[in-house]
């Protein structure tokens, strides 16, 4: 039975994009009414913004916040503070600008209101750290917790990339270092496996070129949660060391977290593998250390301390000073144990449970990557080095076998050897991996105001027949009978006339044209045309469920791990109109099978549409002799910019 302690720290949170706005309100809501505004030189802006809406509220301004909260620095902004009477501050920024606000509240008792700019954490916990002659000490205290957090999406989504990725590793070790804390609890556990998880998802999107405000949103979140974690636990071997670089060495202080968390975390792995194991989940690998090492390297952040300005000489002081006095963690404090972690940290070795192993393909790793440096195609050769590390991580990670490479690549020659012009193995294993959906999402998912997209699939023949409207798509194949009723517009709603519509479906046994060798011409595909009005009628039927196909190498691997190979009922579309965006999507049959585990992750939300029950005679007046479904459905497609 779990037996442990929980403090809930009184923190309000004011969290979404704009809510800077509400500053003002915030102040208000303590009672406050003279606001020293702490915004440093390259806040600017933001510090303008604030100025106005803080109106009369604002009594004065200090934009000298240091990183690692120099005490000297604190005693000017304390003169400014009693200078113009004020009874709360306002500070925006990242750690350095949160660490003041926290110092003035430490001496002075002043409220705090912080917006952050950065995924630092320290905003939402009980510690200060501040450095004096070069040494940085911290204290925990209820007072010094700030009591309105703000935080504003939109205000992190304008911290460079660069900055984004060092301060959201940053904030990971504060949820790292949670879930192996002698505080340890359920509670806290799980706010640190989201943060996780959160701030892992941030840091895979950055390093694909995915920046936008759900990014930044998923990794501000992940950050409070990591802060929440950071204020309510007690921090071990990876907080010390980096106060210990920062303060002592002059060390930037998100890119020190970056580079350490990994080779602290390889440290403890073994003294913690259960709790190694519950980050490895969130991180979808085997070995977590390695896994923060890829993440950060992947996203262009720092890997070495050598990088961030750490001299080699000064390794040995940096080890005895990190192990001067003793504090909790899951492994022992050794001062040799220390020196050895920092000498990996310096030269910005990945974590490995082999360092022998590690060091030898690292530097075959970088043989290959250098290779592609000396052409003139950028794209294709960032493309080709990051498919290098991460294909030779993943044999790192997971200890490929010899045999385990052979079989890989049988299996790769099989696909080539069953694809043909209508039989496609590459893609069906593509839409089985999830890989096409996730191109298809990356690609036509930034323009919310059209129609989603969809994936191609395998079964996609160029050059269908022309049709014309209201022509019958299955050439009376059995079925039950549907009558498809779409409009084409922009999205404003506008028709698009003489868009070009490629549509196509399986039988009602699962299998598409091209499956069926005994057919003498195409059925349940055509092109056609929509008329003046965007308008295009057609009769088909009803698509089934049906499963993608399993005498090829895709099938043996869905069989062999367990999964199904059926994807929900669906018609494919490809519209294509002038000055406008191709689009391919498909329409799902609302209550259809398989809808939540389509094997090729192809379901959307928007696209799960009625297929009407109906009876009597077509629109076009057929007579059908029983139930028929009706389909109708406007597709918005999006212009080209």
């Amino acid at each position: 039975m779990d037996r442990f302690d929980y403090t809930a720290l009184p923190a309000r949170i004011v969290f979404g994009p704009g809510t800077l706005e509400r500053t003002a309100d915030e102040v208000h809501r303590l009672g406050r009414s003279r606001v020293l505004l702490l915004a440093g030189p390259d806040l600017a802006a933001h510090g303008e913004r604030l100025e106005k809406v803080l109106g009369p509220l604002l009594a004065g301004r200090f934009d000298g916040a240091a990183m690692h909260t120099p005490v000297e620095v604190t005693g000017r902004a304390i003169e400014e503070l009693r200078r113009v009477d004020a009874d709360c501050v306002v500070a925006v920024g990242g750690g350095s600008t949160t660490g003041l606000a926290k110092a003035l509240a430490a001496r002075t008792g002043v409220d705090q209101v912080i917006l952050p700019t950065t995924y630092a954490g320290s905003e939402v916990t009980p510690v200060l750290g501040e450095t004096s002659d070069g040494v940085k000490t911290t204290r925990s205290d209820p007072a010094i917790l700030p009591e309105t957090v703000i935080y504003d999406v939109e205000l992190s989504a304008g911290l460079p990339q660069a900055i984004a990725v060092t301060s959201a590793a940053n904030a990971m070790a504060h949820a790292i270092e949670a879930l192996y804390s002698p505080q340890a609890n359920p509670i806290i556990d799980g706010m640190a496996l989201d943060a996780v998880e959160l701030l892992a998802d941030g840091l895979r999107a950055l390093a694909n070129g995915v920046d936008d405000l759900d990014v930044r949103s998923r990794l501000l979140r992940g950050a409070w949660l990591a802060g929440t974690c950071l204020g309510s636990v007690g921090m071990g071997l990876h907080h010390k060391l980096c106060h210990t670089l920062g303060g002592s060495f002059d060390l930037p202080h998100s890119p020190t977290h970056a580079v350490v968390l990994p080779h602290a975390m390889a440290y403890n792995a073994a003294a913690v593998p259960e709790v190694m194991d519950r980050i490895a989940v969130r991180l979808h690998t085997t070995d977590a250390p390695a896994a923060s090492y890829d993440l950060v390297a992947a996203a262009g952040g720092p890997t070495s301390l050598d990088a961030i300005g750490m001299p080699a000489d000064e390794l040995d002081r940096a080890a005895e000073l990190a192990t001067a006095t003793p504090y909790p963690n899951p492994a022992p404090v050794t001062r040799d144990g220390v020196r050895a972690l920092l000498d990996d940290a310096q030269h910005g070795r990945r974590p490995a449970s082999d360092p022998t192993l590690t060091a030898s393909v690292g530097r075959l790793t970088g043989q290959v990557i250098r290779s592609f440096d000396a052409g003139d195609r950028p794209r294709l050769a960032g493309l080709a080095r990051d498919l290098v590390r991460r294909l030779h991580g993943f044999a790192l990670d997971n200890d490929l076998t010899q045999q385990e490479w052979q079989a890989g690549i049988d299996f790769l020659t099989r696909a080539g050897h069953i694809t043909t012009d209508t039989r496609q193995e590459f893609i069906l294993l593509s839409d089985t991996l999830g890989l096409s959906s996730v191109v298809d999402v990356l690609t036509n998912s930034r323009t919310p105001d059209g129609t989603s997209s969809a994936v191609l699939g395998p079964f996609y023949v160029e050059g269908p027949p022309e049709l014309p409207q209201g022509a019958d798509l299955s050439a009376g194949l059995p079925g039950v009978p549907l009558w498809a009723d779409v409009t084409v517009t922009d999205p404003d709603g506008r028709p698009l006339p003489e868009a070009v519509v490629d549509v196509w479906q399986a039988n009602q046994d699962g299998f598409y044209d091209v499956q069926l060798p005994d057919l003498d011409s195409p059925v349940l595909r055509g092109r056609l045309r929509t008329d003046g009005d965007g308008r295009l009628r057609f009769r088909s039927i009803l698509p089934s469920e049906y499963p993608i196909p399993s005498d090829g190498p895709v099938g043996d691997l869905l069989t062999a791990t367990g999964r199904h190979m059926f994807r929900a009922p669906h018609l494919h579309f490809l519209i294509a109109a002038p000055g406008h965006r191709e689009l391919i999507t498909q329409l799902f049959v609302k209550g259809g099978k398989y809808l939540d585990s389509d094997a090729v992750f192809g379901v959307k939300e928007d696209l799960v549409v009625d297929f009407a029950p109906r009876s009597g005679p077509m629109p076009d007046g057929t007579e059908v002799g029983g139930e028929w479904r009706e389909l109708s459905f406007t597709f918005r497609v999006q212009p080209i910019q």
